[in-house]
Formats: C-alpha cells, structure tokens, sequence
C-alpha cells in the first residue's frame, strides 16, 4: 500500500466521533469574523459599526492576490470592528455582528439539489472560488484561487484530493466524505477543469475503508477521478507527504512548490466548498468542526457557522471534564493549545480537541540521550535536535542554512523524544525568526519604485 518514503510515526488515531453523523449547530447570538482568517495580508473591512448586513454577504475584501474575502456567516447589526482577543490571547481585527434571524442574500442557492454540470471557462471558476472566499479547510488555510493560479512556465498534471485526515482524533474530512460524497465529486470535476488536467486522485487512508469504498462507487460515474487508499501513517495527509505516495514525486525545498512537480493538492472539505462557491454561489461561511477528546461525553461533528464561540461548542459536546485538561484548536499532533474559548470558530478550524489527566501534561524535560528517534521520525529528512538547539541559542543564519524552512511542524520529533524535549516549540520559533529575516531581505533588495 502507497506510503511517503522517510520518517513519520503511528500515534492512536483516537477517532472517537468517526460514527457520528454531522449535526447543524444552533445560530449563536452574536459572532466575532476576523479578518485574518487565511495565509497572507488580512482582508479589509467594508463594513462599520452600525450596518445591517445578510448572510453571505460580503463584509471584508481581500487585500492583495494573497488575501481571502471574508462574509457574514449571519444576518444582523455590525455592532463593532475592532481589536478582539483569538483563541491564543493574541488581539486581532474584527467584525462582530449581533444576530438577527438569518436572511442571505439572494444569490445564493441554498436549495438541496445536487448541480452536476459545470460549463464554466477556468477563469469563470477561479473568480466564483477568490468572490466566495475559499481557503484550505485543512488547516493551512492558503486562499485556493491563490493554488489554482499556475504561475507562467509551470504546468498542472494531476489533481490530488487530500482526504488523508492523519491528525488523531480529528474526522471532520471523514464526515464530509461519508456525507457529501457527491458534491464532493462535482468539486473536483471543478476543479480538474479549472486546472486544465484530465486526472485526479483522492487520498485517503486506509482507517476509513467506509469512505474508500463509498467513493470508490462514486467515481466510476466521474471520468478521470479515482480513489487511491492509503497506508495508516502520520504525518499522510501533509501535501509533500501526499504527493509524494501517490505520484512518488518529490517536491523541492523552499521556494520549491508542488506545482514544480506538476502536482495540485486540494483538502477534501475544501473540495466540497469550491462545489458550493461555483455551483450554488455560496462562500465560505460555515464548515464542519469535531469536537472531541476522552473526557468529553458526546464526542461530536457539528456544521458551524464562522464565528461561533468555541466555548458554546465545548458545552453542546458535554462540556469540559473535570480535572485538568488542554483544549487544542486542531487535533494533538499539530494544534495549538487555547488561552479563551470565547474566541471563534474560523475556516481553518477542522476541530477541537479537549486532552484530560496525563494526555494534558508534559513530560518533565530532561537532557538529550543522543537517540536519534526524532531524526528517524522527521518526514522531511531534518536534523530536529540541531535545529532545536540553533534556535535556542538564536543562530539564526546557521538555522536557515540547515533548512528550518523546509519544517512542515507536523510534531513527530516531539512526539517521539524520550527526553520530552519541546522541540517542535523551539523550531517554530526559529523558523518565524527566520522567515522574517528572509523577508527583510526580500524587501531590502526589492527595486525602488
């Protein structure tokens, strides 16, 4: 069975909600929308306190080409825009809305009927997908009319759905499979089109045989789309270690991109949102987040719409166990650990993870033993004790040069150190450190305008 060639380790999947059926969450009172809700400048509000506003209507532009438009997930009254605190204390811009009902603009179809047949030229489809707001659903949220942008000289041959979902825990890809498995398969007849390619895979491991062969059914109505299943292994679902199982391609380094080897990833509920922006002129704002860990009492997937408190999340599923817990936004391998659960929802919230007792505390650090596990471990082929140990003593030159940008964080060094070294803290620290000097430099030796 199709793997990545180097590293990766086999942490419990955990997957305690993969049964349950999606649930439409109750509409909150009132919602927070930041404006940075996507890789890249954050959008700019165009609206102000005071302003009614209808669901899907648009609320902050996009700033730049790297940049994502954000609309109201609910009809209402702008009741401020301005600094608010996320989910890691960190205040950022803004837009509350007070609900009231839930009126959308008329465009949009939210009828039930499936549309099959997409006539549209590429560039008819890239603009619905950039005016709906689309990003990556996975996590990485990189504004998908931004990825579907071939650059000049470069040409797409294939089309990958990333339907791995390897993080512990976490089944809301599940669910979208199992449950839109049809829009699901319109989206990447959309999105082959909008590339140009006459083939496409979906990726997905081999712990959700129900998923594999519900769509394998599917697809032999879709030409040119097939399934391929995929070994159980973490971290599967990264877009290099993606690529590089079901093409066995290998994306360069940094500034390398998948594109260089042809390839195009497209995260499974993403998918099914490009389907929803091209054919039922929906953007983006509502997704399926899990909420779940094993203290919860219903572990649960919920249809959210953005902005949603967290917390009210948190209560729907049971509430917080007793005892000492850490609620992460995402699962526990690549998820950050929450300081104010009153923060929203955003779109690149997949789930919630809620870790009690030991799942909750780390290890007491120790020295360094020499093992090695974490190089063995490492998907990237990288040194993660030495990189580590660079940032610590900030060697941020000699950082760079050993390639901390090509860390994809997905936490397995850490997750097998037996010193319970943090060392996936230390690299992402050295590796914003030395994306801003990179940037500096770029800038520096910019042209004068």
């Amino acid at each position: 069975m199709k793997t990545f060639p180097i590293g990766g380790v086999h942490p419990s999947d955990n997957k305690l909600s993969r049964a349950v059926a999606v649930e439409r969450f109750a509409l909150p009172d009132e919602v927070r929308i930041p404006l940075a809700q996507h890789i890249g400048a954050p959008a700019v509000a165009k609206v102000a306190k005071g302003d009614k506003v209808l669901a899907g209507q648009l609320i902050a532009e996009a700033a730049s080409f790297m940049s994502a438009n954000i609309h109201a997930p609910v009809s209402g009254t702008v009741t401020a825009v301005d600094l608010q605190p996320n989910g890691q204390g960190v205040r950022q811009m803004m837009i509350t809305i007070k609900r009231e009902g839930d009126e959308w603009v008329p465009e949009v179809d939210l009828t039930p009927d499936l549309v099959r047949e997409c006539t549209l030229e590429p560039k008819e489809i890239l603009d619905r997908i950039k005016a709906a707001g689309i990003v990556g659903m996975g996590g990485a949220t990189f504004p998908t009319h931004v990825k579907l942008s071939v650059p000049p000289g470069k040409k797409a041959e294939f089309l990958i759905i990333n339907g791995v979902e390897c993080e512990p825990y976490l089944t809301s890809d599940h669910r979208t499979m199992l449950e839109k498995g049809e829009e699901l398969m319109v989206g990447t007849t959309i999105l082959m089109r909008a590339l140009g390619v006459k083939q496409a895979q979906i990726g997905i491991e081999n712990n959700k045989p129900d998923a594999i062969a519900f769509l394998r059914e599917l697809s032999k109505h879709y030409e040119g789309v097939r399934v391929t299943p995929l070994k159980v292994r973490y971290p599967q679902g990264g877009e290099k270690q993606l690529i590089a199982a079901v093409t066995g391609r290998q994306v360069p380094p940094p500034p390398g991109l998948p594109i260089d080897v042809g390839a195009v990833v497209c995260n499974a509920s993403t998918t099914v949102a490009v389907y929803e922006a091209v054919q039922k002129r929906k953007p983006l704002v509502e997704r399926i987040v899990t909420v779940t860990g094993k203290g919860m009492k219903t572990p649960s997937n919920y249809l959210v719409r953005m902005g949603t408190p967290i917390a009210s999340l948190v209560e729907a599923a049971g509430g917080l166990p007793e005892g000492d817990v850490k609620v992460l936004n995402g699962g526990p391998m690549m998820g950050r650990a929450m300081v104010d659960l009153s923060s929203p929802v955003t779109k690149g919230c997949s789930g919630i993870t809620v870790l009690g007792g030991a799942e909750a505390q780390r290890g007491a650090e120790s020295a360094c033993i020499k093992c090695a596990k974490c190089v063995q471990a490492c998907p990237m082929g990288l040194e993660p004790y030495l990189l580590s140990k660079l940032s610590r003593k900030q060697l941020w030159e000699r950082l760079e040069g050993e390639e901390v940008t090509s860390c994809i964080e997905c936490g397995c060094c850490q997750f097998t150190c037996p010193a319970d070294l943090p060392l996936l803290d230390y690299i992402r620290l050295g590796k914003q450190r030395v994306m801003g000097l990179i940037r500096a430099r770029a800038a520096a030796n910019a042209p004068k305008k």
